[in-house]
């Protein structure tokens, strides 16, 4: 027999086998779809949360960033958060008249009580700017500026004005035009009303979480922070044409206190913060990859052994061993291969809806980022598992003692 009309045997055999027990067929593609589906989306998710963590640093059109000592938590101070930028007016002020320098954004972040109508308070996140010309707004318009500061004496006219995310806007029932009360505690939130003159996502994108925004010295009135006039960070933009690690280099020793970073080195700094979590999401990864290649294994082999008295009636007819081997590749290939195109398929619908739930719980978008390679890591995990099961069953198969088989079959 020529190799080809050989190979065309085989084939024919194994489609044959496949198509008498298509329940069988059907559940082993079913396992190869689900391990497939499983390892793309957990890569994919992997790969998101650096991508979205990158994108929000470079969306923020910054180009350096100043940052004090580590931020501490303080649940039992009023705002919650520890900041240790202080003087941050005044410290703008300096760095607006350095050279290369073009805009300087302090920006404070505390936790606040807010409310709708007064009565029922929730805890909120809560971010503060000089203006909210660096602030991206969707609907509605910005605020003046910071005019309560008053050069320090923080008795100039407060705004109440404020801008929600969209997260906000439907935990509150709110929207542009709409006054809600916030304030470091109830109390002072009862004394502080503001009119909602925007939606912007701006805050959200910096926390993940729902955010209030509001001129930086109010942020500081309400929260009882006028003493120290505190920032969490001071964002900076250059000249065009300035080079950012150098004027980076000069500031950082002007200001010795403070720790300067560009983008990617501010991106990199928050990433060694998380290291715990993306350590954890690095496993994830790894688990869905050896988990995918275990689960498809396991049906692969099962499918195969399943059969065993269909393939010991095959050797007793003189069939060789290379042939059996040939079969049982042939058919794991076909499932693997049926398996791996429905679970690239389902995976992009999946990715979707995993989208959707994670931006209405988090407010990030785009987490889940399917690409070109991580489709290959699904494919990879098919076509290693499809050959690895075909080579394992086959070397079983080339032991095989077809009586004894089918005498106890």
């Amino acid at each position: 027999m020529s190799l080809g009309s050989r190979l065309a045997a085989i084939g024919g055999i194994a489609v044959a086998q496949l198509r008498h027990d298509r329940t069988r067929t059907a559940l082993a593609v079913i396992g190869v779809t689900l391990a497939v589906a499983a390892t793309v989306l957990l890569a994919a998710t992997g790969v998101g949360v650096v991508e979205t963590g990158q994108d929000r640093f470079g969306d923020a059109g910054r180009d350096l960033w100043l940052t004090g000592e580590t931020i501490q938590f303080a649940p039992g101070q009023v705002g919650g958060v520890e900041n240790s930028i202080h003087g941050a007016h005044e410290v703008a002020t300096e760095l607006r008249s350095r050279e290369s320098v073009n805009t300087v954004g302090p920006l404070l972040f505390q936790t606040v009580y807010v409310s709708a109508d007064g009565e029922e308070f929730q805890t909120l996140a809560a971010m503060g700017v000089p203006s909210s010309a660096g602030v991206s707004i969707s609907r509605g318009e910005g605020f003046e500026g910071d005019a309560h500061y008053a050069e320090g004496s923080y008795d100039g006219p407060m705004t109440h004005e404020i801008l929600i995310d969209e997260r906000t806007a439907a935990l509150l029932g709110v929207d542009v035009g709409d006054a809600i009360y916030a304030g470091g505690t109830v109390s002072a939130a009862r004394d502080h009303r503001f009119e909602v003159v925007g939606i912007s996502g701006t805050g959200n994108q910096f926390l993940g979480t729902p955010t209030v925004t509001l001129p930086l010295s109010e942020l500081q009135e309400i929260t009882g922070k006028t003493e120290t006039d505190p920032a969490t960070l001071i964002a900076l933009t250059l000249e065009e044409g300035a080079d950012a690690e150098r004027v980076g280099d000069r500031l950082a020793a002007a200001y010795p206190e403070l720790t300067v970073r560009t983008n990617e080195e501010q991106f990199r700094a928050t990433l060694q913060r998380q290291a715990v979590a993306l350590a954890g999401g690095a496993s994830l990864i790894v688990l869905a990859v050896v988990a995918g290649l275990a689960l498809t294994l396991n049906v692969l082999l099962s499918m195969a052994y399943q059969q065993l008295h269909e393939y010991a009636a095959l050797r007793s007819l003189g069939s060789s061993g290379g042939t059996l081997t040939g079969i049982v590749l042939c058919q794991s290939a076909i499932v693997g291969a049926l398996g791996c195109a429905i679970g690239l398929a389902v995976a992009v619908p999946a990715a979707r809806a995993i989208d959707v739930v994670a931006a209405a719980v988090t407010g990030f978008e785009n987490v889940v980022r399917l690409s070109p390679r991580v489709f290959l890591l699904g494919v990879g995990v098919a076509a290693v598992t499809s050959l690895l099961s075909g080579v394992l069953v086959g070397w079983r198969f080339l032991r095989l003692d077809a009586v004894r088989v089918l005498r106890e079959g």
